[in-house]
């Protein structure tokens, strides 16, 4: 299982997710379960460089506040032409 560090979206929007992929970040969304969604941030280069380790079919643990969640790739929204990643949601497994 592949571990991945977040942190809590503190803006949302899209010039708070612009700003943030300007700061080579991404942003993604945790829902489903009986939670609410979670906004989050990751580091995009993470991301980039875990793709091919399983990353869209196995359940991966986000750290956010030193408490893991357990999720599952659910949709990927990539540039057009540039090798960049949008956004991530994650479901929550």
């Amino acid at each position: 299982m592949l571990n991945i560090n977040a942190e809590i979206r503190k803006k949302q929007g899209k010039s708070a997710s612009r700003r943030l992929r300007l700061a080579n970040k991404l942003p993604a969304i945790i829902y489903g379960g009986n939670e609410t969604s979670i906004a989050i941030e990751l580091d995009q280069n993470i991301v980039l460089n875990t793709q091919n380790k399983g990353f869209y079919n196995d359940v991966l643990a986000l750290v956010i506040n030193d408490k893991e969640i357990k999720v599952k790739v659910q949709s990927v929204q990539r540039h057009s032409f540039k090798p960049k990643l949008i956004h991530i949601d994650f479901l929550r497994t």
